[in-house]
């Protein structure tokens, strides 16, 4: 492959629209004809590291045990919002076993998302960072940090949404506590709505959704010199490297972040925390290996959230279809700087000609929002698929016919590039076969006993998926035949080295079990963050790429070692194959002896006249006890679009995953605060609800399986968030048809339930 050249792409993630600069090599190869019979793509094969992972022989961050190596645990505010005055720490440092103690007041300065110091003067919520103490182990760590004694000021505090917005809360930043996150505009909204026929408006409420990744953040340091390495549970191994570089102000050639096995992130690891500097730091003065994880009672303050939203939602008709939509939105970001936009998916599902939208920010002293999967689209889509199916009612129109009225070809606000929904229109197919829709009745059936009531119901899910540059990827031929293949991502639990493997065997007429995958090391080539449904569509292409350079490479040798032409010569399930001679790939690579054979690859940018979308659509069957308030979701049927399946098992378990999640959001998951005083009072997992085996419905996956030959090379997309963006309007949506009364609140609990019947003449 040669020539260089510098690419701009626009990249979707978390809902918004980054710029990146990509060096692309050589030229992309053209998708795979219809029709192609593979070896490996698109057959179900067991994870390549699953024996690792059910053995226990995976090495996991919190797994990392150095010689020497010292525990850091946190000091935490106990107030949601103070200021710190003075810091004592004497007690502390004389304590056996304790090595050293950070605050605001010694420790060197080292930014952190733009302030200038991981300890601030002003504590914003309760669990804000405090002080650090190293010691030999962990209990001591923890003995340690109650004899720090810290005065405090108190300070006027505000930790729920609805507070927050009003005149009498008080002013936590010097604009206010409101903050515009996006607007859009389209038609001419007001006039449609005055024309129209029926008019629905609601007010909806998300709460709060906790992460609790299986593995809590966490990372351990070590300094060897002047090279830092930083083993991490991150979902980035290169944006780690990027935050260290610019807290602790030294080169990236003397940062190496390794993250070998993770135990799961949904957004919310997505570059270094200040765990990993308080590790680095504590490192670097004491000489020492340096570990630093949070305990889940920590994860459950600090770590971030799917933050709570309050929706308003006006929505008309007129002659059977949708003429016109307003969507209104705050979302409680707590102390952070960014949004996830709840208004995202009604300004890009449907073809509305009329359209208003508008998203805040409200900051509160509570834990920071991070991104958690879909941020934004789960919460907007709850709302807009219930209004939908409630304007539907109001006009007579059966929800799933008025959804497909509207799913045209659209065009993306923010890049103005156009997409079909055609593929949209595929997904209702399947899914309103599969739960049996035609048998739907209005007011919903009777359940399993008088008590209880049945209903069907459905939502709408799109998102990016696209991938894109930059990504990079090499593959090395050994001496022996066997194959390392290296990319810059990391596999976050979801299977990324067992398709990256079949994508390059595939490519290679390698046998899968020949070709190791070396992924999660900044060491290796860059690679994007495992968010955003990133990573198979942007890594995947120059895997592929890099296949067919290190092949073409092999095949120029074994020709001369064969003594036969190029021309006639391929690679066939671990054979070089010329006119019906086979001879093995290993045995080729002894005669070339030490001579090294590397491809490279890079992934291409996307078209630019095109957006790159993933469609799917929900249905669930639900039973209602009318009694106790309690939803039973009994089937869901899941249906997505995200081009070609690489491996279908991974697949269905990535969707099975994402639906069980959003069972959580739609029926039980949601962090309770004292308004008061400012506490999280479930943040552990016995009293946050998070679903369990007992609670997991059957779930039947389909996709359309039809590559994007538009999207990349290998005409797949992402599957990441798609799963849980739909799931909870489908049930809340079930649920209303079941019992006639609609629930805009969510978690919808059995109390919530029996609240909505007891307002029902």
């Amino acid at each position: 492959m040669a020539g260089l050249r510098v690419v701009k792409s626009r990249d979707e993630f978390e809902g918004e629209i980054f710029e990146s600069l990509a060096i692309i090599q050589g030229s992309d190869l053209p998708p795979h004809a219809a029709g192609v019979e593979f070896e490996e793509i698109g057959k179900s094969r067991k994870r390549v590291d699953g024996v690792q992972r059910v053995t226990g022989r995976a090495t996991y961050t919190q797994d990392v045990t150095l010689p020497g190596m010292l525990h850091a645990r946190v000091l935490r505010s106990p107030y949601p919002r103070a200021r710190v005055r003075a810091i004592d720490t004497k007690k502390a440092e004389a304590l056996p076993g304790v090595r050293a103690v950070l605050h605001r007041f010694n420790s060197p300065k080292a930014a952190f998302r733009g302030e200038e110091t991981i300890f601030r003067d002003e504590v914003r919520f309760i669990g804000d960072e405090v002080a650090a103490v190293a010691a030999d182990d962990a209990e001591t760590a923890v003995r340690a940090l109650a004899l720090i004694e810290v005065e405090y000021e108190l300070l006027p505090h505000v930790t729920d949404l609805e507070e927050a917005i009003s005149d009498e809360a008080p002013k936590l930043e010097d604009g206010g506590n409101v903050f515009d996150a996006g607007s859009l505009k389209r038609g001419e909204a007001r006039q449609a709505f005055k024309d129209a026929d029926a008019v629905v408006e609601g007010t909806y409420r998300t709460s709060t959704q906790l992460h609790n990744s299986l593995e809590s953040h966490g990372a351990v340091a070590q300094w060897d010199g002047q090279i830092l390495t930083v083993w991490e549970s991150t979902q980035h191994v290169f944006g780690v490297r990027e935050g260290l570089r610019a807290a602790l102000l030294i080169p990236l050639s003397q940062i190496r972040v390794i993250c070998d096995y993770m135990g799961g992130g949904f957004g919310s690891k997505g570059g270094a925390g200040k765990y990993s500097i308080i590790a680095a730091l504590f490192a670097k003065q004491l000489g020492r290996p340096v570990r630093c994880v949070l305990t889940r009672h920590e994860e459950n303050l600090a770590a971030g959230n799917r933050s709570a939203t309050l929706q308003k939602i006006k929505i008309a008709a007129k002659d059977g279809r949708i003429t016109a939509i307003d969507h209104t939105s705050w979302s409680n970001a707590g102390q952070g700087r960014w949004v996830a936009n709840p208004t995202g998916p009604t300004n890009t599902l449907y073809d509305f000609a009329n359209l208003t939208t508008k998203s805040y920010r409200v900051v509160t002293n509570a834990g920071s929002l991070s991104a958690f999967r879909a941020p934004g689209y789960v919460e907007g889509t709850f709302a807009l698929e219930q209004a939908i199916d409630e304007l539907a009612e109001r006009i007579g129109v059966d929800p799933f016919t008025l959804r497909r009225r509207h799913a045209a070809s659209q065009r993306d606000p923010r890049t103005t590039k156009a997409y079909s929904l055609k593929r949209l229109l595929e997904c209702y197919t399947i899914g309103a076969r599969e739960i049996g829709w035609s048998d739907r009745r209005a007011g919903g059936t009777r359940g399993s006993a008088p008590h209880r009531r049945r209903g069907i119901g459905m939502g709408t899910q799109i998102w990016g998926g696209g991938g894109g540059p930059p990504a990079y990827a090499t593959v090395h031929f050994n001496s022996d035949g066997t194959v390392i293949l290296r990319a810059g991502t990391q596999d976050i639990g979801t299977g990324t080295r067992t398709v990256l493997a079949q994508i390059c065997s595939e490519e290679l007429g390698v046998e899968l079990d020949r070709i190791s995958v070396r992924i999660g090391d900044t060491e290796g080539p860059y690679g994007p963050i495992s968010a955003g449904s990133l990573t198979l569509a942007s890594v995947g292409p120059a895997v592929r790429l890099a296949a067919r350079d290190a092949r073409e490479q092999f095949l120029g040798a074994a020709a001369g070692v064969l003594e036969v032409p190029r021309t006639e010569l391929r690679m066939e399930r671990g054979h070089i194959v010329s006119k019906g001679a086979r001879t093995p790939i290993a045995e080729v690579s002894k005669k070339l002896e030490n001579n090294t054979v590397i491809g490279k690859g890079s992934r291409w940018p996307n078209p630019e006249s095109l957006s790159i979308k993933t469609f799917g659509a929900h249905f669930a069957q639900v039973e209602v006890d009318t009694l106790t308030g309690e939803i039973f979701v009994e089937k869901v049927v899941a249906v997505h679009d995200i081009g070609r399946i690489v491996n279908p098992m991974t697949a269905a378990s990535q969707v099975q995953g994402g639906v069980i999640q959003a069972l959580g959001f739609a029926l039980s998951e949601e962090r309770v605060v004292d308004r008061s005083l400012g506490r999280v009072m479930n943040a552990d997992l016995e009293w946050y609800k998070v679903p369990t085996v007992l609670d997991v419905p059957e779930i039947v996956v389909r996709f359309t399986d039809r590559p994007d030959r538009r999207a990349n090379n290998l005409g797949a997309k992402g599957l990441g968030e798609p799963p849980i963006i739909p799931t909870a309007a489908a049930v809340a949506n079930a649920v209303a048809n079941a019992i006639g009364v609609r629930l805009r609140h969510a978690p919808m609990t059995p109390p919530r339930v029996l609240e909505a019947l007891a307002v029902v003449p």
